[in-house]
C-alpha cells in the first residue's frame, strides 16, 4: 500500500487546532518508527556479534593469511579485496594495504562503503588488501606479536606483486596508525608510502583550553585503572570502555543529537544510522598485556616519540628509521586526535628540517578544517577529496625530496591550466614547511612536558601499589563467567539488548511499524509545533555543550593545579633535572657517522650521470626557489619520461633514488652540482633545446612560471646554452599570468624567503 498524502487543514476540520492535531499524529508515528529502528539496531547487534568474523566491509574478500595459524598466533587476518566487475585493477601499480584500528569497535571501517579508502584506491587501479581482526584476542598475544604478524602479512602482499612499481602503500587509521609507524621503524624495507589518518603519536601535546582527553590519565591516577579493568575482565580489557570514552567527549551528540537526528529524519535516516551502528556497536576485547602496553608506553609514557620503546629482542623503535614517505592526515575538528597530537612527534625527534632531510625522511601533512575524528575514515566527502588525491598521487608523494611538506588541495575547474594532467576533482600540491609551522599549532613546551612527565611517574607508583596490595584479591575473586557477566552488563551493550526482539515487550513493534508506514502522515516543517520542537532541541544541545565546557574546564584546571605543582614535579623527578623523563629522542652517533660517509659518496659522484641527472637536478634547483610541487608537474615528468627514446624507462623506485640523490647534491654543494650540468648534457644543440623544452613543460605545468623561479630558470638556460627566444617565450607567459596570480605569487615568495 502506498503512503497516504500528508494531512491538510481541509481534510480534517479542526479549525485553530489543526496544526496541533497534525503534529500530534506525526509525533506519535515518529515515536513508533523510532522505537522500531532501535529494535532493528538491537537485532542487528545480536546477529552481528554472533558471526564468526564480524566486520562491516562493503566488499567481498578472499582470506590469504589467518593470524591464528602463525607460529605466534594472533587474532588478525589478511584478506584480499575482490574488485567489482566495473573496476579494473592494474597489476603493475603498487598495492594498498588498509590496517583497521582495534580501538574498541570492530573491523571494516576502511571499506565501510564505496566512497572509502579502499574504494578510491581501487578506482585508481591499485590492488587492495585489508588487515582486520576478530572480536576475541588469542590468549597471551601481545602488541609485539601483532607487529610480527603484520610484517608477515605485508611480505605476503609484496610476494604477490613482484612486478609492481613500488612497495605497498600502507594506511593506518587511528590506533592502527601508531602500530604501522612502529613496524615501519623496525622493518623499513617492507613499506612504500605510509598514510597515517587520525592517529595520535605525540600524546602529551595539546592546546590549553582544548581537547581535554589527554588529561584523563592523570586525573585517574595513571594506568592502574587499566590494570583493574583488565583484572575485572579476567585478563581481557573490554573495548566498550574505549568506545564510551570517545562518546563522553561530546555528550550533546551522544545523549541527544544522534538520536534526535534519527527521530527528526525518521523517513530517510534509518539506513545510514543502522549502517554506522553496526560498526560502532561491534565491541571487541584486548588482552590485558596489549592494553597495558598501549596505556603505559604510549598514552601516559609518550615513549614512542622519544624512541624509548623496545621490541623485537631489545631493538629500539625509532621513528627516524622510517625511510618511506609519511603522510599525516588530521583535522582541527578532531577532539580525539587534534593536530598537535598527530604532528607533535616531529618536534620531539628533529631540531629542524635539515635534520629531517639528513635522515632521508619525507613527511607530508594535511589538516582538515572541521571534520571530526570518525569523519576522517567514514566521510564520503573526505574519501572523494583527500583520500582520492592521496591514491592518485601516491607516486608523486613517493618521489618527493626529503623534507617537511603540507599537502594543499584546490578545486579543479574549467579555468584550471593543464587540467588534463590532474586526475579527480581536485589538484594537490605539496608546499615546503618548517618546524615553526608545526609549533604554530600549539601544545608544546617544557612546562607542559614537565606536567605529563609527573603523570608518568605517578602512574608507575600507583600501578606498583595496585599490583602489590589490590591485584591479588581482585584476581582471586574473578572467574570467566563473572567477567563475561560484567561485560554483558556494560551500559553500551545493555542499550542494544534492551531494544532487541529478545525483550518480549519489543516483539510486537515490528507489525505496528509496518502499519504506521502504510498510514504515515508527515507534517511540513513550517508547522509551529515542529518549529518549537527544533527550538527545544537546540536548547538541549546548548545546555549539554555548556555542561561539557564546564566539565572540561574544571578537569583542566584540576590537572594543572595537581601536576603543575613544583613540589610534585620535584618528588617525581619531572622538574627538568632528569632529562630521561622528557620526550626527546637521543642523538644517534651512528647516524652522524653514516651521514658523513654518505655525504662523501655523493660529493664524489656530482659529475657522474647524464641526461636524467641533468634534468632532475635542474628541475629541483628551480623548484627549490618556491618550494611547491604540483601534481601536474609530476604528471608532465611522467609523460616525457625524462629520457630519450633510446633509453629504458626508470621504475618508481629508481626514479625516487635519482631524485633524492640529486636533491642531496644540491644541498651539499650547490655550486659544484650546477657547474657539472653542462657536462651531463648532449653535445648537439638540437638535443639540448629539446630537453630544455621538456624542462619548460614541467615547470609551467601549473600554467605559469612562479615569479621567484625566474632567476634560477634563466641560470639553468645559460647552462643548457639554449636560444634566448625559448626563455623569452616563458618570460612573456609569466608576465601575462602574473596579474592573475599576483596574490598567490606573493604568498609563495614569502614562504620561499
Amino acid at each position: 500500500m502506498s503512503p497516504a498524502a500528508p494531512l491538510s487543514h481541509d481534510d480534517m476540520n479542526f479549525g485553530p487546532f489543526a496544526a496541533m492535531f497534525d503534529y500530534a499524529v506525526d509525533a506519535m508515528q515518529r515515536n513508533i518508527l523510532f522505537l522500531d529502528v532501535m529494535r532493528q539496531r538491537g537485532n542487528q547487534y545480536r546477529e552481528h556479534m554472533a558471526e564468526v568474523a564480524p566486520h562491516v566491509l562493503d566488499y567481498s574478500v578472499e582470506l590469504l593469511v589467518d593470524g591464528r595459524n602463525l607460529e605466534r598466533p594472533v587474532n588478525y587476518a589478511l584478506v584480499r579485496i575482490l574488485p567489482e566487475e566495473d573496476v579494473e585493477l592494474d597489476p603493475r601499480r603498487r598495492p594498498f594495504i588498509v590496517v583497521d584500528p582495534r580501538a574498541g569497535h570492530g573491523p571494516g571501517i576502511g571499506g565501510f562503503k564505496r566512497d572509502s579508502e579502499i574504494g578510491v584506491a581501487m578506482k585508481a587501479g591499485h590492488p587492495c588488501y585489508f588487515i582486520g581482526f576478530l572480536p576475541e584476542p588469542v590468549a597471551g598475544q601481545t602488541i609485539e606479536d601483532v607487529a610480527r604478524a603484520e610484517a608477515i602479512f605485508i611480505e605476503k602482499v609484496i610476494a604477490r606483486h613482484p612486478d609492481a612499481d613500488g612497495k605497498p602503500c600502507v594506511i593506518g587509521n587511528c590506533q592502527a596508525g601508531w602500530a604501522v609507524m612502529m613496524l615501519a621503524a623496525l622493518r623499513p624495507e617492507l613499506f612504500g608510502p605510509l598514510i597515517i589518518a587520525g592517529s595520535p603519536l605525540s600524546y602529551w601535546a595539546g592546546t590549553p583550553g582544548q581537547n581535554p582527553m589527554r588529561y584523563v590519565g592523570g586525573l585517574l591516577g595513571g594506568s592502574w585503572m587499566t590494570a583493574l579493568a583488565s583484572d575485572l575482565g579476567n585478563g581481557k580489557f573490554d573495548g566498550a570502555w574505549l568506545v564510551e570514552n570517545f562518546e563522553s567527549l561530546n555528550p550533546a551528540n551522544t545523549l541527544w543529537s544522534k538520536a534526535y537526528n534519527l527521530y527528526a529524519k525518521i523517513d530517510t535516516e534509518a539506513p545510514r544510522y543502522l549502517g554506522f551502528e553496526r560498526w560502532w556497536g561491534g565491541h571487541v576485547n584486548l588482552n590485558a598485556e596489549e592494553i597495558q602496553f598501549i596505556t603505559d608506553e604510549l598514552f601516559i609514557g609518550n615513549n614512542l616519540a622519544a624512541a624509548r620503546i623496545e621490541m623485537f629482542r631489545g631493538e629500539a623503535v625509532d621513528l627516524r628509521n622510517i625511510k618511506s614517505p609519511i603522510v599525516i592526515f588530521c583535522s582541527k575538528g578532531d577532539n580525539i586526535t587534534p593536530p598537535p597530537q598527530a604532528l607533535g612527534w616531529i618536534l620531539d625527534l628533529y631540531r629542524d628540517v635539515d635534520e629531517i632531510r639528513a635522515y632521508g625522511q619525507t613527511i607530508v601533512y594535511t589538516i582538515h578544517e572541521s571534520i571530526g575524528h570518525l569523519g576522517i575514515f567514514v566521510s564520503s566527502s573526505v574519501a572523494r577529496k583527500e583520500h582520492d588525491e592521496f591514491a592518485n598521487n601516491i607516486d608523486l608523494i613517493d618521489v618527493l625530496p626529503p623534507g617537511l611538506y603540507e599537502a594543499v588541495f584546490e578545486p579543479k575547474t574549467e579555468a584550471t591550466k593543464n587540467r588534463e594532467l590532474a586526475t579527480g576533482d581536485w589538484i594537490m600540491r605539496c608546499e615546503t614547511r618548517t618546524l615553526d609551522d608545526i609549533r604554530a599549532l600549539g601544545g608544546h613546551g617544557a612546562e607542559n612536558d614537565r606536567r605529563f612527565a609527573a603523570v608518568a611517574q605517578m602512574s608507575k607508583i600507583n600501578l606498583g601499589l595496585y599490583r602489590t596490595y589490590l591485584q591479588p584479591f581482585v584476581r582471586a575473586f574473578m572467574s570467566e563467567p563473572i567477567a563475561e557477566a560484567f561485560r554483558q552488563m556494560h551500559p553500551l551493550r545493555v542499550q542494544y539488548e534492551l531494544f532487541a526482539d529478545s525483550n518480549p515487550f519489543m516483539a510486537p513493534l515490528g507489525k505496528l511499524a509496518e502499519l504506521t508506514h502504510d498510514y504515515r502522515r508527515p507534517i511540513e516543517h513550517d508547522n509551529p509545533f515542529w518549529v518549537a520542537q527544533e527550538a527545544v532541541s537546540d536548547q538541549m544541545v546548548r545546555a549539554l555543550d555548556l555542561w561539557r565546557d564546564v566539565r572540561d574546564q574544571t578537569a583542566e584546571r584540576l590537572f594543572l593545579a595537581i601536576y603543575g605543582s613544583p613540589a610534585l614535579q620535584a618528588a617525581t623527578g619531572a622538574d627538568g633535572s632528569d632529562d630521561a623523563s622528557m620526550p626527546k629522542a637521543p642523538t644517534s652517533l651512528l647516524h652522524e657517522q653514516l651521514l658523513a660517509v654518505r655525504i662523501a659518496d655523493l660529493k664524489s659522484r656530482i659529475k657522474s650521470g647524464g641526461i636524467r641527472e641533468a634534468l632532475v637536478r635542474s628541475v629541483l634547483y628551480i623548484g627549490m626557489s618556491h618550494g611547491i610541487i604540483d601534481e601536474r608537474s609530476f604528471e608532465a615528468i611522467r609523460k616525457i619520461r625524462l629520457v630519450g627514446e633510446d633509453m629504458p624507462r626508470l621504475t618508481i623506485t629508481q626514479f625516487k633514488t635519482l631524485v633524492r640523490e640529486q636533491f642531496a647534491m644540491l644541498l651539499i654543494d650547490k655550486d659544484a652540482a650546477l657547474a657539472a650540468i653542462p657536462a651531463l648534457l648532449p653535445q648537439k644543440r638540437a638535443d639540448r633545446e629539446r630537453l630544455f623544452g621538456n624542462l619548460t613543460d614541467v615547470l609551467t605545468a601549473r600554467g605559469y612560471l612562479v615569479q621567484a623561479a625566474i632567476p634560477r630558470f634563466l641560470e639553468i638556460a645559460k647552462l643548457f646554452d639554449v636560444d634566448t627566444d625559448l626563455t623569452a617565450e616563458v618570460r612573456a607567459n609569466e608576465r601575462a599570468q602574473f596579474a592573475v596570480h599576483s596574490n598567490t605569487d606573493r604568498e609563495e615568495q614569502a614562504r620561499a624567503s
